[in-house]
């Protein structure tokens, strides 16, 4: 008979392979049967009965080997609906502020994006703010921005791996849809969501143009998804950094935060704090050899 968790440790490949030091004290931890290979070096799942070491304390104990550690449910394990955050998760950087950069108007749009996702000041608020700084600039720096936006490791992999084992798949942000269908078509989602940015021929109005998406509306685009694959919400994963993913982070059955900021930390208890995108397959049972990209 299995057991009912499992521990999955994941390395940052960057900063070298897993330690085999760290699968040993994970094991002690929890007091877990021998390691399961998902990727030779990089992730492993560790079978565990329910133990008595909380997962924050897992974490501090794995950190200095550069290690996640996912502490997971065995039963429903593999999700059948993703909803992904896009800035500084699906892709490397914040769009809007790599927009604001090249506008001159950056230091004033980093500060507001930091205050929105740290949780300071209001989502809606500070879109608009933000939004308003870029007004009478030319449309033209959205192709400069998208020219120098890159996906983040193991995004494609993410999407097109669940697709293929019959998940749906939507890239919901808070940025603009003019930079989330260019996303969503690159990664394979089926579906993206995001704010439409205001546009008068080829100058930006400083406004947005129809409802603004902030987290109340993730957490609706998960609703819906569940409700329309058929599935409850504890077949979901979701994955983002900021306070505006916080709500359906907290509702997926599998909610990750992903190098995500402080005050998000804070209140989600599964983390991905040094691991690519890759960590989210591997904490659904995904072996790396059964992994896809076309």
């Amino acid at each position: 008979m299995s057991l009912p968790y499992v521990l999955t440790l994941v390395a940052d490949r960057r900063n070298g392979p897993l330690a085999p030091e760290a699968i040993d004290i994970a094991r002690t931890l929890v007091r877990g049967e021998k390691p399961i290979t998902l990727s030779p070096g990089e992730a492993v799942d560790i079978p565990c009965p329910p133990t008595v070491a909380n997962a924050a304390t897992i974490r501090a104990t794995l950190a200095p080997y550069k290690t996640d550690a996912l502490l997971i449910k065995t039963r429903g394990r593999r999700k059948a609906v993703l909803v992904a955050d896009m800035d500084s998760t699906i892709v490397t950087s914040e769009t809007l502020d790599e927009m604001a950069n090249i506008l001159g108007v950056g230091e004033d749009v980093a500060a507001i994006t930091r205050a929105s996702m740290n949780g300071e000041l209001d989502f809606d608020t500070a879109l608009e703010q933000r939004v308003a700084l870029l007004e009478n600039r030319s449309a033209s720096v959205l192709e400069d921005v998208w020219n120098a936006t890159h996906l983040t490791e193991g995004a494609r992999e993410l999407v097109m791996t669940m697709r293929a084992h019959r998940a749906r798949t939507a890239l919901v942000s808070g940025g603009f849809t003019w930079f989330t269908q260019r996303v969503a078509a690159l990664c394979g989602f089926d579906e993206h969501h995001g704010n439409h940015l205001g546009l008068e021929g080829n100058i930006l109005t400083g406004r947005l143009a129809g409802p603004i998406l902030g987290p109340d509306a993730k957490l609706d685009h998960l609703r819906r998804l569940a409700a329309e694959r058929g599935v409850q919400l504890k077949a979901c994963v979701t994955t983002g950094d900021g306070a505006n993913d916080i709500p359906m982070l907290k509702e997926a059955g599998l909610g990750l935060a992903f190098h995500a900021k402080p005050n998000v930390r804070k209140v989600t208890e599964m983390q991905i704090n040094f691991a690519s995108l890759r960590a989210h397959l591997f904490a659904q049972g995904y072996r790396a050899e059964d992994f896809v990209t076309d």
